[in-house]
């Protein structure tokens, strides 16, 4: 007569499935890979090319204005419905800001006429 040793047969396998989970990495890696470009905040402002750039050390406390090609001016990216009321909100926001960091960076479009910048620098100049 005969005895089986060695335990159970047809047990529960200790093996831990990794494959549901490596599923849900990739789904999510596509997720994420589609929605980035669609995160890109500002206005859309074609720039022209710029030969000698420095680069920013506070971006929460510069003012920044762009114009569109179609004229639009946008302060901090918030749309402007008067340009002439930029002066006085400029301003306001450089007397919030020490005297060594008072800048105001201009964007505006290559396709935009050059006396449209030159109407809105002046009433940077303003304020």
């Amino acid at each position: 007569m005969a005895m089986a040793v060695g335990g159970k047969k047809g047990g529960a396998i200790a093996d831990i499935n990794v494959t549901p989970m490596a599923d849900i990495m990739i789904v999510l890696l596509i997720i994420f890979m589609v929605i980035t470009p669609m995160l890109q905040k500002g206005v859309d402002v074609k720039l022209p090319i710029a030969s000698n750039t420095k680069e920013r050390k506070d971006e929460a406390k510069t003012i920044r204005v762009a114009i569109r090609k179609d004229g639009q001016t946008y302060l901090n990216d918030i749309p402007q419905k008067d340009p002439n009321d930029l002066t006085a909100q400029v301003k306001e926001r450089l007397e919030d800001l020490p005297e060594g960091q008072r800048t105001v960076y201009l964007k505006a479009d290559t396709d935009l006429e050059y006396s449209q910048v030159m109407k809105v620098m002046d009433l940077l100049r303003e304020a």
